[in-house]
């Protein structure tokens, strides 16, 4: 079973990365407000957006954002300030928006309610009474009541998606590329569960599956499981597989990759990665090849979107 987009050598052909003239296209003139959690994903769209010609404005959530960041034009805010954050961005042109970065569930109490979050309490209240989807879908509709148009990472930032096709030197056996597919199959499947993007198979046994934990503690009780003997397969085995919920609006919460989740992976006796091509983002593409070589590990992009 080959991997779609190689060429003869195993490796990734020429990829063909996603047209920059998106939705965002006809707004470029005016400046992109980012509102930036944690990681090193706000920086890289920030990043990538300027070399477009952008201009950025960062909002940068308090508890989350890297204070790194106030080199660009910004403003701290905490998540329950949308009213004052909002009109701040309005006065400096925003008219579209990406939120990027990693975010945890706050409890309702820390958020720090403005006076226009408080009218909406009951509404919010609601928004956390499901899964993450329900959540993060219920957030676009706030922002995009406040004027904002709403764009995604990869709209603004298509140089940070990852292609099709196998990235690095190593290439997944037949055994793994039917690993891959059972996962992909997983995900799809609980999909409508709004259950998490990441799943490990190994030889075809579904052994982990992503929930409201994240995909480096769905990692870390793998590796645990093997110390323990709960699961006894050699190291260099299974895959760890990313992708989109089915459905899911893929302006916020792309799966995301990057060297550390190489190291993960590596660390707990996986054999490789694969992500949905064009369905994940990483903020350095060529520090995560180089990482996945270093340890052994294959990083693989399945079709998907491209787009």
């Amino acid at each position: 079973m080959g991997l779609p987009g190689e060429d003869g050598q195993g490796r990734a052909g020429a990829a063909r990365r996603p047209d920059a003239s998106g939705p965002c296209a006809a707004q470029k003139q005016t400046p992109l407000g980012i509102v930036a959690g944690s990681g090193a994903f706000p920086a890289a769209v920030a990043e990538a957006a300027g070399a477009e010609g952008r201009e950025v404005v960062l909002l940068l959530i308090q508890g989350f954002a890297d204070p790194a960041l106030e080199r660009y034009p910004h403003r701290w805010f905490r998540l329950g300030s949308l009213g004052s954050v909002t009109a701040w961005a309005r006065a400096r042109g925003v008219r579209e928006v990406v939120m990027v970065g990693a975010l945890t569930r706050p409890r309702v109490r820390d958020l720090g309610f403005d006076f226009t979050m408080l009218r909406l309490l009951p509404r919010i209240a609601r928004l956390f009474r499901g899964g993450d989807n329900h959540l993060l879908s219920g957030v676009l509709g706030l922002v995009s009541e406040q004027g904002f148009t709403l764009v995604g990472a990869h709209e603004v930032a298509p140089r940070l998606l990852l292609p099709q096709g196998v990235l690095g030197a190593r290439t997944p056996s037949e055994t793994q590329q039917a690993d891959i597919a059972r996962g992909l199959d997983v995900i799809r499947a609980l999909g409508p569960f709004d259950v998490g993007q990441g799943v490990i198979v190994v030889d075809g046994l579904v052994a982990a599956v992503e929930a409201a934990e994240g995909t480096d503690q769905m990692l870390a009780r793998y590796g645990e499981m093997r110390r323990s003997g709960r699961l006894r397969f050699a190291a260099g085995k299974g895959v760890l597989v990313k992708a989109p919920k089915p459905g899911q609006d893929r302006r916020v919460d792309l799966p995301s990759l990057g060297p550390q989740t190489v190291t993960r992976a590596a660390e707990v006796g996986l054999a490789g990665i694969a992500f949905e091509a064009g369905g994940a983002i990483v903020p350095d593409a060529q520090a995560l090849v180089e990482a996945a070589d270093a340890a052994g590990l294959f990083v693989a992009g399945i079709g998907g979107h491209t787009a």
